[in-house]
C-alpha cells in the first residue's frame, strides 16, 4: 500500500479556479455588473469567476475588470472563449497568421472572440472611466480533459484556418441563410449587438426575432434573440450551460420542471445573466416600452454541435413539446403565465400585442 492519499473524483478545473486567488460567485443568476473582483496576476488586472449553478460541465464565465487607462497581460489559451463587454470602451489586438495583428475598438454591448490559441491583448481606452468585460469559455472542460495547466496556456501551436477574414475584425462578417430561426453570420467581432439587424423568427414567439453567431469558428454557440414590445418568448427546455445575458430592455424569465406547480422568477436588464439547469422549461418576458435583447452562450456552436444530444435538438428547435420536441407551444402553456404578464404590463402601461392570440378581455375580467 502506498501512504500517498488516493487520487479520485478530481476536479482539475475547479481546483485551477480556487489556486488562481480570485473571487468565485456561484448563484442561479447574478448582476454581472455587480460581482466581486480581485488581483488576477495572470491577466494583470482586477478578475472573478462566476459558475452559474445551472452552467453543466463544459462553460464558465471570467470577468475581467481593466482600470482606467489599463491593459490586460498579453494571453494566449487552449480554449475557446466568447467576450461580450459590459461597460466601457476600449481595443484588441489580436496576432492572427505569419505574426499580422488585427485590431478593433469595442464598447457596451460588443461581442468578439479570439481565434483558437491566438495571442491577443484588451486595451482600455479611457483615462477616466474603468472597463467591465465578461468571457463565456470551455475552459472547465479542456481543464478536466487534460489536467495540464502548462499544456493549455503555454502552448505555441497555431490553428492557422481558425484566424478568418481580416474584414471579420472590422466588424464585418457574412450572412449565411438557412431558414428562420438557423440563420447565421459568421465574423470575429460585433460592434453593438444592440443595433445588429435580425432576421424574423415567429415560431419561437410573436414578433421575435434571431440570429446564431460563428465567432472565429469555434465550438462555442452565439445567439442574439429579441422579444417585441408587449410580447413575450414561448417557453421552451434544454441541456445544461446556456449561458443567458440581457442585453437591452427590462423583463423577468419564469423557470420551473415539468410538474411543478409554481414559477421561479428572476427579474432582468442589462448585464444580467442566468442559465437554466438541464431540462428546466424557461420562458422570457418582456415587461419594458423597448424592445428586448438577450445574448445565449454555451458549448456546442450551430457549425459545430459537439454533442450529439446538441445535434439532435438542432434540428427542429420549434417542436413542440406534444411531438416530442422542447417547445410549448402559447395555446398549450399553464394559463396563469398570461394572467401574470398582463398584471406586470398594467404596472409599466405597456400595451399587450398578443391578443390575436389570447382572450385578453375575458382574462382582465377575471383578473378585476
Amino acid at each position: 500500500m502506498t501512504d500517498q492519499p488516493l487520487r479520485y473524483l478530481l476536479d482539475p478545473y475547479g481546483d485551477w479556479a480556487k489556486d488562481e486567488g480570485i473571487p468565485i460567485t456561484e448563484d442561479v443568476a447574478v448582476d454581472l455588473h455587480a460581482v466581486e473582483v480581485g488581483p488576477w496576476a495572470r491577466w494583470d488586472a482586477r478578475g472573478g469567476f462566476v459558475h452559474l449553478r445551472g452552467r453543466g460541465d463544459f462553460v464558465a464565465l471570467q470577468v475581467v475588470d481593466l482600470p482606467p487607462g489599463g491593459k490586460t497581460a498579453p494571453q494566449r489559451h487552449l480554449y475557446d472563449e466568447v467576450f461580450y463587454v459590459l461597460s466601457g470602451h476600449g481595443s484588441a489586438i489580436i496576432e492572427t497568421v505569419d505574426g499580422r495583428k488585427a485590431s478593433f475598438e469595442w464598447g457596451p454591448r460588443s461581442l468578439f472572440s479570439p481565434p483558437l490559441n491566438a495571442p491577443f491583448q484588451l486595451f482600455n481606452g479611457s483615462g477616466v472611466d474603468s472597463a467591465r468585460i465578461v468571457s463565456a469559455n470551455d475552459l472547465p472542460l479542456m481543464m478536466n480533459m487534460l489536467h495540464a495547466p502548462h499544456f493549455i496556456f503555454d502552448n505555441a501551436w497555431s490553428f492557422l484556418d481558425r484566424a478568418g477574414k481580416q474584414s471579420y475584425y472590422a466588424g464585418e462578417g457574412d450572412f449565411l441563410p438557412l431558414k428562420p430561426g438557423k440563420h447565421m453570420w459568421e465574423t470575429n467581432f460585433v460592434p453593438d449587438l444592440g443595433t445588429f439587424a435580425l432576421p424574423d423568427w415567429e415560431a419561437r414567439g410573436t414578433g421575435s426575432k434571431n440570429i446564431k453567431f460563428i465567432l472565429a469558428d469555434s465550438v462555442m454557440h452565439a445567439h442574439t434573440s429579441e422579444m417585441a414590445v408587449g410580447t413575450y418568448k414561448k417557453g421552451h427546455r434544454h441541456g445544461a450551460g446556456a449561458h443567458v445575458f440581457a442585453v437591452s430592455g427590462t423583463g423577468y424569465t419564469l423557470m420551473w420542471y415539468d410538474g411543478d406547480k409554481e414559477f421561479t422568477r428572476h427579474e432582468w436588464r442589462h448585464g444580467f445573466v442566468f442559465a437554466p439547469a438541464d431540462g428546466m422549461f424557461h420562458q422570457h418576458f418582456n415587461t419594458s416600452g423597448d424592445p428586448a435583447r438577450y445574448l445565449a452562450l454555451s458549448f456546442g456552436s450551430h457549425r459545430y454541435p459537439v454533442l450529439q444530444r446538441k445535434r439532435d435538438r438542432k434540428q427542429n428547435p420549434e417542436a413542440s413539446v406534444k411531438d416530442g420536441g422542447l417547445q410549448i407551444d402559447y395555446e398549450d402553456q399553464d394559463p396563469s403565465i398570461h394572467a401574470i404578464w398582463l398584471r406586470e404590463l398594467g404596472k409599466t402601461g405597456v400595451p399587450s400585442r398578443m391578443g390575436h392570440i389570447f382572450d385578453e378581455t375575458r382574462m382582465k375580467n377575471e383578473m378585476s
